[in-house]
C-alpha cells in the first residue's frame, strides 16, 4: 500500500530538477512493491523520500561521466536513483540476490534507463568488462570490509564514493590497514545537503591507486 508513503517533499524538485518525474515514478513503485519483495522494511514508507530517495540523490553531483559501479544495489539505492539523475553516466548495478536483480532489471526497463546494466554477482566475484571509474555503495558494510571488495574494481586513479552513517570517522580508523593495502589516498568525508534536507548524506570520497 502506498497510502502510508511520505508526501513528496518540496525540496525534491530542487534536487531532482528535470528528472523528478522519473524519480517520483521509482519512489511510488518502491513504495508499492518494496516491502513484499523484501527491499525495504515496513517502517520505511513514512520516511522513504527523505531517508532513502533524496539521501541517495544528493550524491549525483559527485559523479563524473564514465563507468560507475554500485555495489549491493538491492532496492536501487543509490544506483537507480543516481542513474535517473545522471543519464550521462553508465551504471553497473552489482547485486547477488536473484529477486533483487529481477527488480533492478524491471525498474530499469520501466523507467527507460538506457544507462543501466545489472550484474548478478557478489562484488568480489563480479566479472566486469574493464575497470570502473567510480564505485558507489550504500548500507553494505563497514569500510574495513567494503574497501577490499570495491577498490579492486576501479582503474588506477578511480574513486570510491561510499555513502556512510554518522560513525564514518570510527570506520576510517578501523579501516587503516585496508586503506594502506589498497592504496586508498586523499580520502575525505563530505557532508551533503546541509541547509537543504533534514537528514544529511555523508560520503567517504577517496582515490585508489
Amino acid at each position: 500500500m502506498t497510502d502510508a508513503l511520505e508526501p513528496e517533499p518540496a525540496v525534491a524538485l530542487r534536487i531532482f530538477g528535470e528528472h523528478l518525474e522519473r524519480g517520483r515514478a521509482f519512489t511510488e513503485s518502491l513504495a508499492r512493491h518494496g516491502e513484499e519483495l523484501g527491499l525495504i522494511g515496513p517502517l520505511e514508507l513514512p520516511r522513504l523520500w527523505t531517508r532513502h530517495i533524496l539521501n541517495s540523490a544528493l550524491v549525483a553531483p559527485l559523479l563524473r561521466p564514465g563507468r560507475v559501479g554500485d555495489i549491493g544495489s538491492g532496492a536501487g539505492l543509490p544506483g537507480l536513483v543516481l542513474a535517473i539523475m545522471r543519464p550521462d553516466v553508465s551504471f553497473t548495478l552489482i547485486e547477488p540476490m536473484e529477486r533483487r536483480v529481477a527488480w533492478l532489471e524491471r525498474q530499469a526497463g520501466e523507467l527507460e534507463l538506457a544507462n543501466v546494466d545489472v550484474v548478478r554477482a557478489r562484488a568480489e566475484e563480479a566479472k566486469l568488462k574493464g575497470a570502473l571509474d567510480q564505485v558507489t555503495a550504500r548500507a553494505v558494510s563497514a569500510l574495513r570490509t567494503l574497501i577490499p571488495i570495491s577498490a579492486p574494481l576501479l582503474r588506477p586513479g578511480g574513486e570510491l564514493v561510499l555513502m556512510k552513517g554518522a560513525g564514518v570517522d570510527a570506520e576510517i580508523a578501523a579501516a587503516e590497514k585496508a586503506i594502506r593495502k589498497f592504496h586508498v589516498h586523499d580520502h575525505e568525508v563530505l557532508v551533503l545537503g546541509e541547509g537543504v534536507v533534514d537528514d544529511v548524506t555523508r560520503v567517504f570520497l577517496a582515490t585508489v591507486g
